[in-house]
């Protein structure tokens, strides 16, 4: 009997590659267009199906993402790969239409003052402006991602509620988003409030409608991963190379690495599809554009037995 079947864990778990878009827009070294799309190209080789590209926002916020209409122009599709952008706003999402984006994503927030001081309302008002989003993705027939942001911890507000939550996914699913990305922006969760919050979800979101994005500044991505997966959730969001500092804790890594949640699901006999070893190389080849070690300590260990 394998490790999966004994825990009740699921057999096959999908990865949504966040590194192009959510790791990149974190990194200060400015990445070329060209460099980018090589990226993508080694991580849709490497097995992963559905890879976050671009962002729509402005550049004056946001100059990482500046290239993102060039990156979706000169992709190079793979089939059976998802292409997809963040489009905080109607003027994203036609950008991102005019350049034939797969999927998009739209984002609130759990906590109150996060959303105040990031986007200048509540999260109501942030919910009622993708209102025209929605419709016209509808329109299109173009799915829409969810994101919700401090789902256990605010910079500002400190712990969040697990109502606070759920009461956000639910509105988004209400709103057509066919999946909800539960994001751990500050990375202070641990199993036990992860799965405190994730308890509280479920009575209103499905465990098949749900992701969960980890960021792993105090070290626990992987634990909360683990916490996840016994509820049920089968999608985790991360990034290649751990790609994408956090904003909020100064010196903090950022995003959960690709490459360490593979590592743990190739142990515990759950598939993702993907081929380790080409998905390393990716992380090699990203971080040297960046001229720093992966934050990934899979790909660390993996690397130092090759030299």
């Amino acid at each position: 009997m394998s490790f999966s079947e004994q825990n009740l864990l699921p057999k096959h778990v999908k990865i949504i590659e966040v590194g192009p878009r959510d790791g990149l827009q974190n990194e200060k070294t400015l990445i070329s267009a060209d460099d980018k799309l090589a990226l993508i190209d080694m991580l849709a080789e490497s097995g992963l199906s559905y890879v976050e590209s671009g962002s729509f926002v402005s550049p004056k916020w946001v100059p990482q993402m500046a290239t993102s209409s060039e990156i979706f122009s000169k992709l190079n599709k793979k089939a059976g790969v998802t292409y997809a952008a963040l489009t905080p706003n109607m003027k994203g999402f036609e950008a991102a239409m005019a350049v034939n984006v797969d999927e998009v994503a739209i984002f609130g927030a759990a906590s109150e003052s996060f959303s105040q001081k990031n986007i200048n309302c509540s999260i109501d008002e942030s919910l009622a402006r993708f209102a025209p989003i929605m419709d016209a993705a509808k329109a299109k027939g173009i799915n829409v991602r969810g994101y919700v942001s401090c789902v256990v911890g605010c910079p500002y507000e400190g712990d969040i509620s697990p109502q606070a939550v759920t009461k956000v996914a639910k509105k988004l699913l209400e709103m057509g988003c066919y999946e909800i990305s539960l994001g751990d922006t500050i990375g202070v969760g641990t199993p036990a409030s992860v799965s405190a919050m994730l308890d509280d979800v479920l009575t209103a979101v499905p465990a098949d409608k749900l992701a969960v994005h980890f960021h792993d500044t105090y070290g626990q991505a992987l634990t909360n991963i683990y916490t996840a997966l016994g509820k049920g959730i089968k999608v985790v969001d991360s990034a290649i190379a751990g790609l994408g500092g956090c904003p909020y804790a100064k010196g903090a890594s950022g995003n959960v690495a690709t490459e360490d949640v593979v590592y743990m699901l190739n142990s515990m006999g759950i598939d993702s599809g993907i081929d380790f070893e080409k998905l390393l190389k990716a992380g090699w080849f990203i971080s040297d554009k960046l001229g720093r070690a992966p934050i990934s300590k899979v790909s660390q260990a993996m690397r130092a037995k090759q030299e």
